[in-house]
């Protein structure tokens, strides 16, 4: 089983595109003066892709989902991106950027990948798009740290890997299909029973370390899925990251960063003993995936916060923009941007029942006017506006 999903992931990371254009969409807005156009192109460079152009779209951030499929969905639902059944994009041409940590803590989590890849494949064909930023707990899981796996998840990893058997070598149209068929997989495992002790279920939790092992380790068919997505995006004038963009990670290329990370996913190189993990984005309390700079609350005896207001506004200076979007660490306040200026925002609720199960809440940024959306009282309830024209 494990040989297979190697094999397979072989077969995937050769077909993996180098770049991406972005088609406009087919349906046309009014203008002014009473004609109809089509809307700009949204145009995507580097590999994974770094910069995006999407003018004139609507953008929506999402913070930390940590495998809660039913959180995932009510958040995009609330946003007015997925159709009451769970499948649909609605979104039309919207960009939605998911700031990583997918995974862990919940159990559900190559379904929501295989998801956004549907929707993103939606998304395209109305003008918009969809995508993911990688967090530490992407990295963790492909480095091999499976501490934070919920039991759950490792039964999903051997349901997806004896899925993956049905369509010989196919992976495009298995991983897009994965969000329809897992529900029917899981009630039928659920339907064996969950005598935790008994063997059977000792022998499927062997086979589910293995499965995720296969799938995640660099080369994995999943570890390629995510070498897609990088640590950095730029989204017309906003950053995306999962912890924390910092002067000296632009110093060294965003660029750079992306590519090496994910050269690493896919095991590239091999004729060595592969590349290594990058450091600056990866490791370390101050890398992309780990800082908790700007998400954690102020410190005056360790950090002012002056000093770091000073730091957010030279990171953007220098990469030429006007806000920063991040996760990483649970807002037990709600999303907000309140800390250094009103130029970052901290998106990351702890929505999933394995985090703190709060309610959904997203970043909606129209004409770089950002304001946070929750749902209050089954209506949107809007919680701050900030222009930064």
């Amino acid at each position: 089983m494990a040989a297979f999903a190697l094999n397979f992931a072989q077969i995937h990371a050769v077909s993996r595109p180098k770049f991406v254009v972005q088609c406009c969409s087919p349906s046309q807005v009014p203008q002014i003066n009473g004609g109809v156009v089509k809307p700009i192109p949204i145009v995507v460079s580097g590999d994974p892709p770094t910069f995006v152009s999407a003018p004139q779209r609507r953008i929506v951030a999402v913070g930390d989902l940590h495998g809660d499929l039913s959180q995932t969905r009510s958040a995009l639902q609330m946003a007015g991106l997925l159709s009451s059944d769970g499948f649909q994009w609605t979104g039309r041409d919207t960009i939605l950027v998911q700031v990583g940590d997918i995974l862990d803590r919940g159990e559900h989590e190559i379904a929501i990948l295989s998801l956004l890849k549907s929707l993103d494949v939606q998304a395209k064909s109305q003008g918009g798009a969809v995508f993911q930023v990688n967090g530490n707990h992407e990295t963790m899981n492909i480095e091999g740290d499976f501490r934070y796996v919920d039991p759950g998840a490792f039964d999903e990893c051997a349901d997806f890997v004896e899925y993956l058997e049905q369509y010989n070598g196919n992976w495009d149209d298995a991983f897009l299909n994965w969000i329809f068929v897992s529900e029917v997989w899981r009630e039928e495992r659920a339907s064996i029973g969950d005598n935790k002790w008994s063997p059977w279920n000792i022998v499927k939790r062997q086979k589910g370390v293995v499965a995720r092992s296969a799938l995640f380790s660099p080369g994995g068919v999943l570890a390629c899925e995510l070498s897609r997505h990088p640590v950095v995006l730029k989204v017309n004038d906003w950053i995306f990251c999962h912890g924390g963009l910092l002067p000296h990670h632009v110093k060294y290329g965003v660029e750079r960063m992306n590519k090496e990370v994910s050269d690493w996913m896919r095991g590239s190189k091999r004729e060595t003993d592969g590349p290594k993990m990058p450091f600056i984005a990866l490791r370390g309390y101050d890398s992309v995936v780990w800082s908790r700079l700007y998400s954690r609350e102020p410190n005056p005896l360790q950090h002012q916060p002056w000093k770091i207001s000073s730091i957010a506004e030279k990171t953007l200076g220098e990469f030429k923009a006007k806000g920063m979007v991040v996760g990483h660490t649970p807002q037990t306040n709600g999303a907000n941007s309140s800390k250094y200026d009103s130029r970052v925002w901290c998106i990351d609720v702890g929505m999933s029942s394995g985090v703190l199960n709060s309610s959904p809440e997203v970043l909606e940024i129209v004409d770089n006017k950002a304001r946070v959306l929750k749902r209050h009282r089954d209506s949107f309830d809007e919680l701050a506006v900030v222009d930064y024209l």
